[in-house]
């Protein structure tokens, strides 16, 4: 095993940045909205809460993630956490299935805003959107959280080192 790397200024590379990123065991979350071609979503790695009084939530959005544009369109957006043995549907949703074809093997329905979400997922935040910050090659969506859906019994799936593992 080797030791730790030190990277500063321009050696931080995409590739380390992951890297690093992945040292940290995250949440595997599902983020969709309901926009006018159907329903859209992502694997949402990037999610933590504001505030809990009022309930307020963030997740992070590539500028190229298609969901994004229906995110706006909507003013509404789900996050879905993943409960434990969801690695196929994480998989699904970071990429290895496009489009609305990542919907049809699940079992979706709505809470409150209409965007989809998954019924087996260990908790559900359906948000209206309040705010979009720009920033680099990303936007941080904030939304209320309008409607919550609580299963802690279902575990969770955790993303870590580029895998999936279930807790």
């Amino acid at each position: 095993m080797s030791g730790p790397r030190e990277l500063v200024g321009e050696a931080i590379d995409q590739r380390a940045f992951w890297t690093a990123i992945g040292t940290r065991p995250l949440g595997a979350t599902i983020v969709t909205a309901q926009g006018p071609e159907g329903p859209t979503g992502f694997l949402g790695l990037s999610f933590a809460h504001v505030s809990a009084d009022p309930p307020v939530v963030l997740v992070s959005i590539g500028h190229k993630t298609g969901a994004l544009a229906a995110i706006r369109t909507a003013e509404a957006f789900a996050v879905c956490v993943l409960p434990a043995g969801s690695e196929a549907t994480a998989r699904a949703f970071g990429g290895a299935i496009s489009g609305a074809d990542r919907f049809a093997p699940h079992e979706w329905g709505s809470l409150v805003t209409g965007s989809p979400i998954l019924a087996s997922s260990a908790a559900v935040f359906d948000c209206r959107l309040r705010s979009i910050v720009e920033e680099e090659q990303a936007v941080i969506a904030i939304g209320r959280v309008v409607g919550l859906r609580i299963a802690p019994d279902r575990g969770a799936t955790l993303a870590y080192g580029g895998g999936y593992r279930d807790l």
